[in-house]
């Protein structure tokens, strides 16, 4: 089947977009989106996520890749990948709405013999259990007879340049073990470091969860500890640089954790827990701690403005940064939001920039008014900023000069990078 392999990918989003570029360097490959936008805007040359650079993109259309919305493209594909998000709901209970849509779109698409492969982060069990019905009740086909499946999980690290796709080790598996081989061939002839072949699917949805699970543990113990030295008068980052000079110290650094992965992927594995009559206490006090930390940012910044006697209320407050990370646009689950809705309840004077979040994307998502440029325009007008996002551009920046009162104006550093002598308090 390597030889004939047509790929469609479904979700053009962070995930599937430089998947399926990356696959169009050796097999005709066709995305699939149902946002005739964001399809125009691909077809046009450019990626709004920045993921995939325009040349790069350009060149790719230029020798057969292309996107579109319509299902009849994609009917004569044989190799199927689901990108598409997996969200949680207001109560942090895990939404399959798009991946039951996805299945239903592989469905009404997939022939006999043909390979479906999903890429979306779940809780073990979601592609057998959940997916792979939906797809058998619309095509009428039957699993492990007529089509078979497999599971990829995405690795991709919105806005690193340095670990691409094509050099991300990648985990494979399939629902046979001749088509886990199958699966396995597919992604190594496109990648550069190879792939590590589950022994299941189930395994392989299991190794993505604890991935950013784990993290999520590990930076929760952080922002516990800097919660600890902080009330000490101890600067967390001093005692982080001092520990690390041991040979096994795991050097990491407290912060706001946001996103579409980190913030939310350790839910799906809480919820399917205590399916098993298990409470996963220790990544739940995780989850609560982190999610709690905008909220913890924004009060630092009161009390340090209470010290130096600057009023709180009604002040001129500068937030720089409103994505969830650096040098990227991507604004999904970002928890400046919380950091932004807490200040309100003692100030609507507050300022948002960033040159990299889509203003439209932040009012339709959050409700706030962003600045994307005229950074020269806000020197000398606040009472307090606060430096939420470490994008290169304001690493080049004094950021007191944007106070009303140097002397007096309050400076907080969430990220732990500008200079010592221009903050007043950081994480």
């Amino acid at each position: 089947m390597k030889n004939d392999i047509k790929i469609a990918v479904i979700g053009l989003g962070y995930v599937g977009l430089p998947l399926a570029r990356l696959f169009s360097t050796k097999y005709p490959t066709i995305g699939f989106d149902m946002n005739r936008q964001r399809v125009d805007g691909l077809m046009a040359g450019h990626d709004a996520t920045l993921e995939v650079d325009d040349k790069i993109l350009q060149d790719a259309i230029a020798n057969g890749f292309r996107c579109t919305t319509d299902l009849n493209e994609i009917k004569d594909c044989n190799f199927y990948v689901v990108a598409v998000p997996t969200p949680v709901d207001d109560n942090n209970r895990p939404d399959l709405k798009p991946l039951w849509g996805a299945s239903e779109t592989v469905g009404k698409v997939i022939s006999k013999g043909d390979i479906v492969v999903y890429e979306s982060t779940v809780y073990p069990g979601v592609t057998e259990e959940e997916c792979l019905p939906v797809v058998e009740k619309v095509s009428g086909l039957k699993f492990n007879k007529d089509f078979f499946a497999g599971y990829s999980p995405e690795r991709i690290n919105p806005g690193d340049k340095l670990h691409t796709v094509e050099k991300i080790k990648k985990v494979t598996s399939g629902s046979t073990p001749e088509i886990a081989d199958i699966v396995d061939d597919v992604y190594n002839s496109v990648l550069v470091n190879g792939t590590h072949k589950a022994p299941s699917i189930k395994v392989a949805e299991a190794s993505k969860i604890i991935e950013n699970s784990q993290r999520d543990v590990n930076i929760a113990f952080m922002n516990e500890l800097a919660k600890i030295f902080n009330a000490m008068g101890i600067d967390t980052h001093d005692v982080i640089e001092a520990a690390a000079s041991k040979w096994n110290f795991i050097k990491l650094t407290p912060g706001l954790v946001g996103g579409h992965c980190i913030s939310v992927d350790p839910y799906y594995l809480i919820q399917k827990a205590q399916v098993y009559g298990v409470l996963p206490r220790v990544m739940f006090s995780a989850r609560r701690l982190n999610d709690g930390m905008g909220s913890y940012v924004a009060n630092q910044t009161i009390k340090a403005m209470n010290l130096k006697g600057v009023k709180v209320k009604d002040a001129n407050i500068l937030i720089l940064g409103v994505t969830f990370k650096e040098n990227c646009p991507d604004i999904r689950n970002t928890k400046i939001v919380d950091i932004y809705n807490t200040l309100l309840e003692y100030t609507h004077d507050i300022t948002v920039f960033d040159p990299w979040a889509n203003p439209e994307s932040v009012k339709r998502e959050y409700g706030i008014d962003v600045q994307s440029d005229g950074l020269e325009s806000l020197y000398g007008k606040f009472d307090a900023v606060i430096l939420g996002v470490a994008h290169d551009q304001f690493l080049k920046l004094n950021v007191r000069d944007f106070l009303a009162d140097k002397k007096t104006g309050v400076v907080y550093d969430v990220k732990g990078i500008l200079p010592r002598d221009t903050i007043d308090m950081r994480l």
